[in-house]
């Protein structure tokens, strides 16, 4: 009787924790949504030519930059930092098991940064990158803390649906709040606010919702004890890069799956932060039609992260991720061939995008938390944020640097094709049954 008793209250608490942790997804989405996919790559790139002289270029420390490159070369500087910053933030949770007080100082700092940007107007397009640097980095950060509790709060079987669900409210959230700024920004005239403090006030109230809805996941999850260890944390951060990926070399697969997921899901982001700027400078269309599409992208995502959560349970999830690169493909090649200012082909090609998103997303992340051995989540997942959030820095180079040199964003965007064409083959190639089990963990029955 106590055994049932005990076990029923595990797994009570297990739920509240999955529930508390579902909404640190529904917390900071809304930036990924608001700030980096729809307003903040056109608004700075504006206010980057605002600044810009006849030519066209900016120059930052004295270095020609040409303005329309200004947002992507920021977003690959904000991955930089956050490669320097997440293994201290893995090693940290690690050895002290405190993660959730590292969380909420990286949330609150990168909701500070994006409220700040309601002060983004004239010519401050260095402001708006460093803003867009310290949030972004932020948001990596407290990536690393959020992913690590997954193998923590869900058993085996259940991860794939717990982390589909995640992606679900986060996209839910992202939608709700995209009508909200739809509203603010079609209506801004009758709300007596220009079109750029609409911008604005759309940009700060997505780090006011990041502030706020943090505060759940900060009261359900609960830190685990872990033994005292002789070596400082903080002393010993800078180093757990080098041992974490010394003590990865012992389980080859689990580091043959995270090369492959560097590889597409670095495309996965660089569509994602650079389709506003693709649908606003090279097709020519308006801000409300970027904000519709985005916005169908939120609502359809809900739909395919779930959707593809259950196609992994009758078809496994490598499968299932290997079909959605595939889309992922398609979705590129036909952009490239997108007509301008026609809304309709671009509202397609989102509601292609929201399908495959999430889930790809969603299921990576389930199953990577198959591959790492017991008690080294948080490190490891460093690692995972790393290729998720801190080196995708590549593809958005690449992206600045195809606009740099032709002028041309659509030859910018069919050159990330080769992320996702070398991604499939690189996860095709691992077994992953053999890299759970090597892993030390059991091997789900389908997987």
């Amino acid at each position: 009787m106590t055994d049932t008793a005990d076990r029923t209250a595990g797994t009570n608490d297990r739920r509240r924790q999955q529930h508390g942790w579902y909404f640190y997804d529904f917390a900071c989405s809304v930036y990924s949504t608001s700030v980096l996919t729809v307003f903040l790559g056109p608004y700075l790139t504006a206010v980057a030519k605002a600044a810009a002289d006849a030519e066209g270029f900016v120059h930052p420390l004295g270095i020609p930059i040409r303005a329309g490159s200004v947002f992507a070369y920021a977003v690959s500087v904000s991955v930089v930092v956050a490669v320097l910053l997440m293994p201290l933030a893995g090693a940290v949770a690690d050895r002290t098991g405190r993660k959730k007080p590292l969380l909420a100082v990286a949330a609150y700092v990168g909701a500070a940064a994006t409220a700040g940007m309601f002060f983004l107007d004239g010519e401050r397009y260095l402001l708006g990158a460093f803003l867009l640097i310290v949030a972004n980095a932020s948001l990596s950060v407290s990536m690393v803390l959020y992913n690590a509790y997954l193998p923590q709060i869900a058993e085996p079987d259940e991860r794939d649906a717990v982390s589909s669900r995640g992606w679900a409210f986060g996209y839910t959230s992202g939608a709700l709040v995209l009508v909200l700024n739809l509203v603010v920004y079609s209506g801004h005239d009758s709300f007596g606010l220009s079109e750029s403090a609409a911008v604005r006030i759309c940009l700060a109230s997505a780090g006011l919702w990041w502030g706020a809805f943090t505060l759940v996941p900060l009261r359900r999850l609960r830190d685990r004890r872990v033994a005292p260890s002789g070596e400082g944390a903080v002393g010993s951060g800078w180093r757990q890069l080098t041992t974490t990926l010394r003590d990865m070399r012992r389980y080859p697969l689990t580091l043959s799956f995270l090369l492959a997921y560097l590889i597409y899901n670095d495309g996965v982001q660089t569509v994602i932060s650079q389709a506003s700027i693709y649908g606003s400078e090279e097709l020519g269309l308006d801000q409300t039609t970027l904000i519709t599409a985005v916005l169908l992208v939120q609502v359809l995502a809900v739909a395919g992260a779930l959707g593809m959560g259950r196609l992994a349970r009758t078809h496994g999830a490598k499968r299932t991720i290997l079909a959605s690169l595939a889309v992922w493909t398609l979705i590129l090649v036909s952009g490239y061939f997108l007509p301008a200012r026609e809304p309709v082909w671009f509202f397609a090609l989102a509601g292609a995008i929201g399908l495959v998103l999430g889930g790809s997303q969603a299921l990576s992340r389930s199953l990577f938390s198959h591959l790492v051995p017991r008690g080294k989540e948080a490190e490891y997942f460093s690692a995972y944020e790393m290729s998720d959030r801190g080196l995708s820095w590549l593809g958005p180079l690449v992206f600045g640097l195809a606009y740099q040199l032709t002028g041309s964003y659509r030859d910018a965007i069919i050159s990330l094709v080769v992320f996702f064409a070398l991604g499939f083959v690189l996860l095709a190639r691992v077994p992953l049954r053999r890299a759970v089990a090597a892993a030390g963990n059991p091997v789900p029955e389908r997987i």
